[in-house]
């Protein structure tokens, strides 16, 4: 690993903005990493697995650095998974990944390819974006050929030392062989894109860091010209928390999966010690812009938190679905309604008029990830509905208490769905 000395002044602007911003943690060699990018010669990917439907906030952090490569004159290569996800990553896993069908990762890739036009531009030119998929290669190898050819630069005892191993037998859980194999696609997959695409650079999370360099330690014993690794930070909340979770579940980037609002709600809700560096990872708003932003204190921080909403929220939904969720949010909180922009959810006419378990409701409402916790959540008078704190949790609800055709749901102070029959 080379560490970045306080002398060493990027010449790249892609090192320079990264380095400035926060994203880097690791690099295998920084100077010539940087000549290469000052040289408008990068061509570097990450790899995404598409074990569900869309990417969410955790996978965010690289998706702005590829972005940042292109701005910077870079070519990015979002790589899909086809072939690796089935496999199975075991890095920072305690138990093996499910197995998914053939037709499952597809409909994944389609997904997920959809969140890449947001950040990228595809096409033919210089510093266009290209999005292959290892399948592409990985489900053509001859089982034999491919432990003659490259299995044979693989030393055991070194896998054997790599945290995604030494971890998971270190907690006694169980390692397959097909997920011992993962570390080999992975690292033949940086020898392949080097083959077909000129990829001299691997980037990643820093749990992929034993991954990436077993690549160039492949791709020199291969025959390929010098090869880099750089990682960034694995981020977590000022208190500690996974970067992307919420009681509710992941923070996803499809729309489908978590409306506008939410996702707005989710960056305006960001600790105060996070704001900053939030604004310098998630946005492209100038530094001096964030370095005003960042000196902000007590109640203006909000300016700070809005604008990191809003900024975060216009990269993924667009600049109007942001204005859009900016203005749910001040009619539901500065002038207390309920704005038919909020995040709504139906049910049929049978059913309201049956009667929704007050539990149940807020389940269906996304709010909470089961009965059990929204009984939790009843206790510490956490629920509302239409603004009343729920007390009963065998309460139902029904058509009449709808206010202008829909029940509000709420948890906490910043957290709404309507439920409206349809």
């Amino acid at each position: 690993m080379s560490v970045v000395k306080p002398s060493f002044r990027p010449k790249s602007d892609f090192l320079a903005a990264l380095i400035e911003r926060g994203y880097v943690h690791q690099c295998s060699d920084y100077e010539g990493l940087d000549a290469r990018a000052a040289a408008g010669e990068l061509i570097a990917y990450i790899g995404f697995d598409c074990t569900a439907p869309s990417l969410h906030v955790g996978s965010l952090l690289p998706i702005m650095m590829l972005a940042w490569l292109q701005r910077t004159g870079g070519k990015p290569v979002p790589l899909m998974g086809g072939g690796t996800t089935r496999v199975g990553d075991p890095s920072g896993k305690d138990e093996a990944r499910k197995m998914l069908s053939i037709e499952t990762i597809e409909a994944n890739k389609a997904g997920i390819r959809k969140v890449f036009s947001k950040f990228l531009t595809f096409g033919d030119g210089r510093t266009d974006a290209v999005m292959p998929d290892n399948a592409e290669w990985l489900t053509k190898l001859n089982y034999i050929d491919f432990l003659r050819d490259v299995g044979r630069h693989f030393s055991v005892n070194r896998m054997m030392s790599m945290d995604s191993v030494k971890l998971r037998l270190e907690r006694d859980q169980e390692l397959s062989f097909i997920e011992f194999n993962y570390m080999c696609l992975q690292a033949y997959d940086f020898v392949e894109l080097n083959r077909r695409y000129g990829c001299i650079a691997q980037m990643g999370g820093s749990d992929q860091w034993g991954n990436i360099v077993t690549g160039i330690d492949l791709g020199r014993r291969m025959g390929a010209p010098q090869l880099f690794a750089l990682t960034s930070p694995l981020l977590t909340t000022s208190s500690g928390q996974k970067m992307g979770k919420t009681h509710a579940g992941a923070v996803w980037l499809e729309a489908d999966m978590l409306s506008p609002y939410d996702y707005w709600q989710f960056w305006r809700n960001a600790e105060d010690g996070d704001v900053g560096r939030f604004l310098r990872l998630f946005t492209f708003l100038p530094m001096d812009e964030i370095a005003r932003l960042e000196k902000l204190d007590g109640a203006e921080i909000n300016e700070a938190k809005k604008t990191l909403a809003n900024e975060a929220t216009a990269l993924v939904h667009g600049r109007e679905a942001a204005a859009q969720a900016a203005e749910t949010a001040r009619k539901t909180f500065e002038e207390g309604v309920a704005a038919d922009t909020l995040p709504t959810v139906g049910v049929s006419m049978a059913e309201m008029e049956a009667g929704v378990g007050v539990l149940t409701a807020f389940v269906m409402a996304g709010l909470v990830a089961s009965t059990g916790e929204a009984r939790r959540q009843v206790k510490g008078g956490g629920l509302r509905v239409n603004d009343d704190v729920v007390t009963d949790e065998r309460a139902v609800l029904r058509g009449a208490d709808a206010r202008d055709g829909a029940i509000k749901l709420s948890i906490g102070k910043k957290r709404h769905v309507l439920l409206r029959a349809k």
